[in-house]
């Protein structure tokens, strides 16, 4: 034992040469080259398209048996179930601080800019709209019943994460309360997670063709000209997002005392998988696997980052805050209408219920948006979504990627709450001593990820 508690100094490895070039690295270069192809060639930009379908399918294949293995072994594996409840609520009461944050960030900046003044509402393209509204954002009761599933084959089939999370959370209880019968499966579930994460490098490497072939496929379709006609929406939404992150997340990583070079250096790959994908689901073995290198513990992880994916959608809620105003200043731009700031805040509190659940339904965001508009600006809402719908995909790469960072955070922010979060392992993250220190605390599957992702 006394062996594997030293650090070893034989198996520290050498800085990685400057010609190999970092996953990180390669996955800008595909963003640039898919960008560049999408642009030049847009029909080559649609055709590989399915690239990014594969890679999309190979990561949703990881996060069923990932969340489950990594719920079951921090919790089981813990011997304290009271830690679950508290780490639960704490959890919630720091999603339901920051998400009202970014919703007020939204409401501040859109009536500042007022890009939607000058927009007329026009009757076309109402067909989208009422696409999108045959869905419905779930109530606060259809979003509880929905979290227990009637079958976990069926939830992990469909990629319902909340669903996961519930069913790992209760089964490993179960496991912990049965005592030395449990172990058995709970030595099964710490293989499967080891397993999973190897998975994960392995489909990682297809990562920057998966992402090249996205930005390829939006460059194509959506033209830079659709910049131009809605760009003072888009900018307003990025300078939104951009204060969340640097104000918001900045005074948050301060308070907790994260180490913030260090944090940005492990959400780096996830947020660009992200922002190219559009996709949460895309980065979350990722986001997964880097949080617990940067020295939070598994059961917090496999608890807080998929919970967060219903609960802490920063830049989904900022959005929906900005969209919601935009909608109804063209309303006012086309006949008149006026929504004073109280009506405003009303929305705004509605939103904050009705954004919960948003991870439930299909085309998320824009259902709830449409739902609340149908409220708040009666007449209007079908039309602004489809106005919107045009440029809603460069909107949904910022938003996707602050989910991302947002959900790193909570899992930092709770962890050392918590009193758990490993300094000394947030210390060695991303240098050569990070590999002899997951060696040397018996994680080689992440130690070859250490290896592998210096710079």
């Amino acid at each position: 034992m006394a062996q594997l508690t030293s650090k070893p100094t034989t198996q520290t490895p050498t800085p990685r040469p400057w010609w190999r070039l970092s996953l990180t690295t390669w996955i800008m270069i595909g963003l640039v080259l898919g960008a560049v192809l999408g642009y030049v060639r847009p029909d080559w930009g649609n055709r590989i398209f399915f690239l990014r379908d594969i890679f999309l399918n190979l990561i949703k294949s990881i996060i069923a048996p990932l969340v489950f293995s990594t719920l079951v072994v921090g919790i089981a594996g813990g011997g304290d179930l009271k830690k679950v409840g508290r780490m639960g609520v704490k959890a919630l009461i720091y999603f339901e601080i920051i998400t009202t944050i970014a919703l007020f960030i939204g409401l501040a900046v859109v009536n500042l800019t007022r890009p939607g003044v000058g927009v007329q509402l026009a009757e076309t393209n109402t067909e989208i709209a009422s696409r999108v509204g045959q869905s419905h954002p779930k109530t606060v009761i259809e979003t509880l019943v929905h979290i227990f599933p009637t079958s976990i084959v069926e939830a992990m089939v469909r990629g319902d994460v909340l669903q996961i999370v519930a069913f790992s959370v209760l089964f490993a209880m179960a496991v912990s309360a049965i005592g030395d019968k449990g172990q058995p499966i709970l030595r099964f579930c710490e293989s499967l997670s080891q397993v999973m994460f190897r998975f994960t490098g392995y489909v990682m490497l297809f990562a920057p063709i998966g992402v090249g072939a996205a930005m390829a496929h939006t460059v194509a379709t959506q033209g830079l000209g659709v910049l131009v006609n809605l760009g003072k929406l888009i900018g307003s939404l990025y300078l939104a997002l951009v204060l969340l992150v640097v104000l918001v997340f900045g005074a948050v990583a301060l308070l907790a005392r994260i180490p913030i070079r260090k944090f940005l250096k492990a959400v780096r790959e996830p947020a660009t998988i992200a922002f190219a994908t559009t996709s949460s689901e895309s980065a979350l073995p990722k986001a997964m696997e880097v949080m617990e290198r940067l020295g939070v513990p598994p059961r917090i992880v496999g608890f807080v980052m998929p919970t967060g994916y219903s609960f802490n959608l920063d830049g989904t809620t900022l959005y929906l805050a900005m969209a919601s105003v935009f909608v109804a200043q063209a309303a006012g731009t086309t006949s008149g209408f006026h929504m004073t700031f109280g009506q405003q805040i009303v929305m705004m509190l509605t939103l904050m219920l009705t954004s919960k659940g948003v991870a439930a339904v299909p085309r998320a965001s824009l259902v709830i948006l449409l739902a609340t508009l149908d409220t708040f600006v009666p007449g209007y809402g079908a039309l602004g979504v489809a106005v919107i719908f045009g440029v809603d995909e460069l909107m949904d790469m910022g938003r996707t990627c602050v989910n991302v960072i947002g959900n790193c955070l909570a899992t930092c922010v709770v962890a050392r709450w918590e009193g758990e979060l490993d300094d000394e392992r947030a210390r060695v993250f991303g240098t050569p001593e990070e590999s002899a220190y997951e060696l040397a605390h018996g994680e080689p599957a992440f130690a070859e990820a250490a290896n592998e992702g210096q710079t």
